[in-house]
């Protein structure tokens, strides 16, 4: 009768475990066939070496083994490693050892009787994963760790791209403190014309001063310019590990080339090679393992317990004799105030949640990747536009400068000419540096499928 009953309950108990599967909620994100624009050549892993720039790839070698900031994403990595070895632990039987010892002396009628005793026993303990509860939570926990790798790999994408964008930010100053040393050394030229020309009353003292004030003007300037580029330094220095002023930086006195456009393949492409959109993804699997794990708490447990113990004097008969036991529960919980059914439902909430920061995030992922391709379109343009300006502007500039040391141009025609013309070289300067930033934010924000990580031999 006994048996019958254990029978059916646990039929019944089969049946109902059905339900301990989680639905899976969609999200549909729908897509585009193809980025706006791309190039033909495949976006290397190591992105950063289509910039065929020595110096660059030195830089993100140091900071990818120095970082302080990457080395934390590695230390929560070991975390998520210990943590998953910690709860896959609960798949396979406990086994404890106890021993206890006594002493005891008694008097009666004078005579002692001291009595020494031991005692020595094991204990092993297993609890049978009917439901998939335990399953359920290793899983969950094997996706975290999982999660936690694509965390370090988008960490590590997101430094190289700092280190190559404050690197060429060094650069752009360094030229530009360059550029404003020969606009300084032109304008003192200019200063030593006019002020010649005043001494023979050619012009009026007006003339002189405006010219001093743009020397003076381009010399600060350059002292703001180079407050920036120590600023660079520090920052670069601070990302390859290192105390701000404790390396110094050979900076070439022209900007790197821009590469080839990468192939930008097709937007549903990210889901696959960027780490941020992967561990978003593993997330929602998790937070899918851990309603699962919810819903099978809600069931009895069957647990197994098996018990060794042999006591005795201290010496040989210790091992004498022994008791054995084999105990088996079934425990399944009747009124807890609704505790696990409100658990039940704040998992379903949080893999609701997951799933739809998944969804955000492959959407934010090809807006970025569109928003750099449209820049770097109209940057090209707006580059070009620059030259032909600068061009018409040095044409410009060179005729009022002969009409006015022929006497039939005044001098805020040429102040006018030599002030746009200086502005003009900024300006492609600083358009140039940005095209090249722009590009580096295109190549991470493609992914270009680089596995930081998979140099697991370091944890």
């Amino acid at each position: 009768m006994k048996i019958n009953l254990a029978a059916g309950m646990l039929t019944v108990l089969l049946i109902t475990a059905c339900s301990t599967k989680p639905v899976a909620l969609n999200v549909p994100v729908e897509l585009t066939s193809s980025f706006s624009l791309s190039g033909t050549v495949e976006q290397a892993p190591s992105w950063w070496l289509s910039f065929n720039d020595p110096t660059l790839n030195d830089l993100i070698e140091q900071a990818l083994g120095n970082n302080f900031s990457l080395k934390s994403s590695w230390d929560r990595l070991r975390q998520a490693k210990a943590v998953y070895r910690k709860t896959s632990a609960e798949l396979f039987p406990t086994l404890d050892g106890e021993a206890e010892g006594s002493h005891s002396a008694a008097e009666s009628d004078g005579t002692t009787t001291k009595t020494d005793a031991l005692a020595l026993g094991l204990s092993a303990q297993y609890e049978l994963d009917l439901w998939g509860r335990i399953g359920s939570a290793t899983d969950a926990s094997m996706l975290d760790m999982q999660a936690t790798e694509a965390d370090l790999n988008a960490a590590a994408m997101t430094l190289t791209a700092e280190v190559a964008t404050t690197w060429y930010e060094l650069v752009e100053q360094t030229c530009a403190i360059r550029l404003l040393e020969k606009q300084i050394e032109t304008n003192r030229k200019g200063l030593e014309i006019v002020s010649a020309q005043f001494k023979t009353g050619q012009v009026s003292i007006a003339d002189v001063l405006q010219q001093r004030q743009l020397v003076e003007s381009k010399n600060g300037e350059k002292i703001q310019k180079e407050a920036e580029r120590k600023q660079s330094e520090h920052q670069l220095t601070i990302l390859l590990g290192l105390a701000p002023g404790t390396k110094s930086y050979q900076v070439p006195s022209t900007l790197t080339l821009l590469p080839e456009l990468p192939l930008t393949g097709i937007p549903a492409e990210l889901i696959r090679q960027r780490p941020d959109i992967r561990s978003a993804f593993l997330a929602v699997q998790a937070a899918d393992k851990r309603v699962a794990a919810a819903i099978a708490d809600r069931f009895p447990a069957l647990r197994f317990t098996i018990l060794v113990e042999t006591s005795g004097n201290y010496g040989g008969d210790i091992f004498s004799d022994y008791i054995a036991s084999f105990a088996s529960n079934l425990v399944g919980p009747i009124i807890d105030g609704g505790r696990r059914k409100a658990e039940v439902e704040r998992t379903k909430a949080v893999a609701a949640e997951q799933l739809h920061d998944y969804a955000q995030a492959i959407l934010v992922a090809a807006g970025e990747v569109e928003d750099a391709l449209i820049q770097e379109k109209q940057q090209l343009q707006y580059i070009n536009s620059l030259k032909m300006q600068l061009d018409l502007a040095t044409q410009s500039m060179d005729q009022v400068k002969e009409r006015y040391l022929k006497g039939v141009e005044n001098y805020e025609r040429v102040l006018s000419a030599l002030t746009s013309l200086q502005s003009l070289q900024q300006s492609e300067l600083n358009a140039q540096a940005n095209i090249l930033v722009n590009r580096i934010q295109l190549c991470r924000s493609l992914g270009s499928g680089w596995d930081y990580s998979g140099n697991l031999r370091r944890i």
